[in-house]
């Protein structure tokens, strides 16, 4: 695993995208920089925190030269954050990091080792541990996606389904030179879950069988406050729209992410079977679950909009209840 570029360059670059970060900060910083492979560099983007995590951050930089400090002069939104990181980078290979979460010493040489070895592979991961704000284990994700299958189609039909994908692997490692060819981590939700499913029309996503990837599950983490409670609320609605970003996509994110599978789809150089066969994966999603996903479409949309939409809505899901009609709950 020998860095083969400039050897002023690192070999891999991490890019830990940051908002008011300091409860879990340091523990997430410290298990990166005492990874057993050593050749990468530290992207952190602060998006302008209003806590001790520029302060955090500085007291790193002074230590280590691995690391590199940025901080936006206004909050940009997460996605604009997590991108920038990918602008700065420099590496060969490229993985976000999240400011909670924890990585075992093996993570990155791990990863860098089948990426090195097979040329199949655009994303190497491993399988993701729950932990708690205290850092003990308190589970496992498991899954059944067929990401590593060299059938392109089983590849993007698992990963475009919101019933199978947890998208954890969003924080693998990705060959930068692929992940270029992408419009990166989009602005309306579910985006993290187009981004894979693009990746997946590269080639194949590998997940190694250790649990190497602690996911931290705690009070303020995004899934908490968004998506414990599978009903939507007004009040929350501002919050969880900032997070993202103020464009109206927010309320069709649904039909945004149906789009995107199409453009995808169409932006990649696939064989005509090839795309055939995406397009079908893309039209069995909708027929099995996007329609009713599409419902939350319209929830937001008049949650968003006035008291008769949010009083409406209960009307309509009790109707649709009534005949048998369940709409989907999203959860990212």
């Amino acid at each position: 695993m020998n860095n083969p570029l400039n050897q002023n360059m690192p070999y891999v670059s991490i890019g830990l995208p940051v908002y008011n970060g300091e409860d879990f900060l340091q523990d997430s910083v410290d298990s990166l920089l005492s990874q057993t492979y050593q050749d990468f560099e530290l992207v952190i983007c602060d998006n302008a925190s209003t806590d001790n995590t520029e302060e955090i951050c500085r007291n790193y930089v002074s230590k280590d030269n691995r690391v590199r400090y940025y901080r936006n002069p206004r909050n940009l939104g997460a996605p604009m954050n997590y991108n920038r990181t990918v602008r700065l980078s420099r590496g060969k290979y490229f993985k976000w990091a999240a400011a909670d979460d924890v990585h075992a010493p093996d993570y990155l040489r791990r990863c860098v080792e089948i990426l090195d070895t097979d040329p199949s592979v655009v994303l190497c991961h491993t399988k993701t541990s729950r932990i708690d704000e205290k850092g003990l284990i308190t589970g496992t994700y498991e899954h059944s996606m067929r990401i590593s299958s060299t059938k392109i189609e089983e590849r993007f039909g698992d990963l475009i389904s919101i019933m199978t994908n947890l998208c954890w692997s969003i924080f693998g490692v990705m060959r930068k030179e692929i992940l270029e060819k992408t419009p990166l981590h989009g602005d309306y939700r579910g985006a993290d879950a187009n981004l894979l499913a693009e990746l997946s029309l590269y080639g194949r996503l590998y997940e190694i069988p250790e649990y190497l990837f602690l996911r931290r599950d705690h009070l303020h983490s995004y899934t908490q406050q968004f998506c414990a409670n599978k009903k939507f609320k007004s009040k929350g609605l501002a919050q969880q729209k900032a997070w993202w970003s103020n464009k109206s996509w927010f309320n069709y994110t649904n039909f945004k992410n149906c789009y995107e599978f199409f453009s995808s789809v169409n932006r990649v150089q696939l064989t005509p079977s090839e795309r055939m066969l995406c397009y079908r994966e893309i039209f069995r999603w909708f027929y099995k679950e996007g329609w009713k996903l599409f419902g939350n479409d319209v929830e937001q949309y008049l949650l968003s909009r006035s008291i008769f939409g949010r009083t409406s809505i209960k009307v309509v899901k009790s109707l649709l209840g009534y005949m048998g009609i369940c709409i989907i709950e999203k959860d990212n």
